[in-house]
This record gives C-alpha cells, sequence and structure tokens, in this order.
C-alpha cells in the first residue's frame, strides 16, 4: 500500500535516539532543551516550548492565553477536531467561520468583530493570510500542524509575526516526526512561562526556599515530552529543508501530471511564500468511487477532513451546519493523494495512473 503520509527515518536518527537511551536522561533532561532551541531559531521566534503531541500544544496555547468561559474562539470547520477542541479544554465557547474555497483556508475576512480569539490553520500547509483579518481579536493562535518549513511574507511560519503563538505537531506523517510530540512557538516571555508550567503539572520551582522546593500555582498536565523522542526531532530537523524541497517537487510533479484531467487542485503558495506541503487535495466529482478504486488499486488516499461541524459532539443541527456552504461543498469531493519525502517518482507516477483510471471508469 502507498500511503498517503509516512516518516522517513535514517540511520542517523536511530543513533540520535540510542545515544539518549544510553545516557543519564529519557526525560525532563538537556535533550528537550536542545530540540526547543533548534525549532526556535529555524521558524525565527524567541522562545519554543515542546510538549507530548499537537493537541496538548494547542491546549496548552489556549491555557497560556488565559481563554476561558464567556470567550468565543472562532476557527476553520475544515480541520482536525483538535482545532476546536482546544477550546473547549479551557471551556471557552468555539464557533467556526466558512473557508475561503480556492485556499481551502478559513476566511479571515469573516472572522466576526466581537471575536476573543481565533485558531487559524494553515490547511496542507498553504499558509494563511493574516493580514486580511478586519479586526485582530485579543488572541491569535496559528495552528500550524501542517505548515512547518512554510514562510510568508513576514518571515517563517512560527515567527508569530501577527500571531501569539504558532503550535506544531511532529506525528509520523508530518514535515519531521518525533513519533508523538508538538510544540508552541511565541515571542512573549510571559507565555512561554505559563506553557512551560502547564505542561508539568502547574509546577513553579522557588529555588530561593531550597533546591528542591516547587509549588503548584495553577492546574497543569503531564504534556511533558521525553528526550527520546527530542533527540529523534533533533536529527529530523536538520533535514527538514531536504524533506521540503522534495515534497514541493513532488507537489510540482503533481500539477503537471495532472494537468487536462477532471479534478480541482489547491492553489500554490502565492509569490513570496512557501507552502508546507503536507497534504496534497483535490476535489472529484465522484469522490466515493474515486476512493475505493484508489484503495483497490492499493493507494491509501484519505479524506482530510469531516468537517468538525458534522460531528455528534459539538451538537450542531443541520440548520447550523449549512452556515458552512463551502466547507461542506469542499469535503464532499475532497480527496488527499500521496505525499511524502519518500515517494518516488515511480510511485508517484503509478499513483497518477490509477486516478486517469478511477476517473474515467
Amino acid at each position: 500500500m502507498i500511503p498517503y503520509g509516512r516518516q522517513w527515518v535514517d540511520d542517523d536518527d536511530i543513533e540520535a535516539v540510542v545515544k539518549v537511551l544510553q545516557g543519564d536522561w529519557l526525560t525532563q533532561g538537556p535533550t528537550v532543551d536542545q530540540f526547543e532551541e533548534t525549532i526556535a531559531q529555524r521558524v525565527g521566534a524567541r522562545y519554543a516550548v515542546a510538549f507530548a503531541n499537537g493537541t496538548a500544544a494547542l491546549h496548552a496555547a489556549c491555557a497560556a492565553a488565559e481563554l476561558g468561559p464567556g470567550d468565543r474562539v472562532i476557527t476553520s470547520p475544515l480541520t482536525f477536531v483538535a482545532s476546536a477542541n482546544c477550546a473547549r479544554y479551557v471551556g471557552a465557547q468555539v464557533d467556526f467561520v466558512d473557508i475561503d474555497p480556492g485556499t481551502l483556508n478559513i476566511d479571515v475576512e469573516k472572522v466576526p468583530a466581537h471575536a476573543d480569539a481565533l485558531v487559524a490553520v494553515h490547511f496542507a500547509g498553504l499558509p494563511i493570510d493574516l493580514t486580511a483579518l478586519s479586526r485582530r481579536p485579543r488572541v491569535v493562535i496559528e495552528d500550524a500542524a501542517h505548515a512547518l518549513g512554510a514562510t510568508t511574507t513576514d518571515g517563517p511560519v512560527g515567527n508569530c509575526a501577527r500571531s501569539d503563538m504558532a503550535t506544531f505537531s511532529f506525528h509520523p506523517v508530518k514535515a519531521i516526526t518525533t513519533a508523538e510530540g508538538g510544540a508552541v512557538t511565541t515571542n512573549s516571555s510571559t507565555l512561554a512561562e505559563r506553557l512551560r508550567s502547564f505542561r508539568s503539572h502547574g509546577i513553579v520551582r522557588k529555588p530561593e526556599r531550597g533546591e528542591w522546593y516547587y509549588e503548584v500555582e495553577s492546574l497543569g498536565y503531564n504534556y511533558r515530552l521525553s528526550d527520546i523522542h527530542a533527540a529523534l526531532g533533533i536529527s529530523q530537523m536538520g533535514k527538514l529543508d531536504r524533506f521540503l524541497t522534495r515534497r514541493n517537487r513532488l507537489a510540482s510533479r503533481y500539477y503537471e501530471l495532472l494537468s487536462g484531467l477532471p479534478v480541482t487542485i489547491a492553489p500554490d503558495a502565492p509569490g513570496g511564500t512557501v507552502h508546507g506541503r503536507h497534504l496534497f487535495p483535490i476535489r472529484v466529482a465522484d469522490r466515493e468511487n474515486v476512493f475505493a478504486r484508489m484503495r483497490r488499486s492499493g493507494i491509501g488516499v484519505q479524506v482530510h477532513y469531516v468537517p468538525v461541524t458534522r460531528h455528534p459532539t459539538f451538537g450542531l443541527s443541520a440548520e447550523d451546519q449549512a452556515r458552512f456552504p463551502e466547507a461542506e461543498r469542499a469535503y464532499e469531493h475532497l480527496i488527499s493523494l500521496p505525499l511524502y519525502a519518500g515517494l518516488t517518482d515511480d510511485a508517484q507516477d503509478y499513483v497518477v495512473a490509477m486516478l486517469k483510471e478511477a476517473l474515467h471508469s
């Protein structure tokens, strides 16, 4: 099966992990600090705080921003559920704004003026244009799970030029992996301290009262990333540019190979920006048929995503869901084709050949 996404792990990644396993610190050690420094330097932010996964990073960002009951948080309906649940975890109200049908990103021009916060999702790795916000909410969090390595005219995604924080995921299908892991970047020392405390039970150490002394000053969680995972992350970060170059090259080949076929392809990143290329989504007329035929051909296409607004946990009626027609239209036709650094040209040619057969069946 050719999957839609897959990690690339080399011997040097394995050696980096083994070195930590043979050392003194498996968790809460110096390798996590090194990983955080590597992320911060790469994206141009003052601080990076590592987490156990991308969902924990989103939860922590909402908590650090002191969002809670009475606050209204806006996000996209076309995303993974964590982009919305992070607001619910802190007791805030989550609401949605429809997508731009061209970019598949949230239509930021429609973000309501009374929104307290925005979780801005860079769908598939295409940087969202935050300059189009008519009014900046009190809190802006970039959900950059798809966009490590992407850039805007303001610089790398994650530098928080137009946001308070940016969150990342290092799941195996992402640009780099720590197996499971995430991070939040910010330029605020206050937010960075809150994030560090939140990921470790709300603990604040007070060495002036003794090297052992600490106090739990707030409700926190055990959302720490281990040194083992961090070691893999440091090694992978050294390959990020190579991985991104390959992903963008494969995307360019898709544009060429799919030319003339009855599919709609999301646009490339505009001039002066770089696409993160986590996914390569296309839209087809008969999604169910194409999906089934591709799977039977050994190609693990996927659908990203069932709109968050459809999930029963949010309790939206059919009338409520109708407020997001562009997300609904996109969902009915979306398929993600395989895209990862280890995908060969021959495998990609096979994907396109099978897609042509499925489209004309």
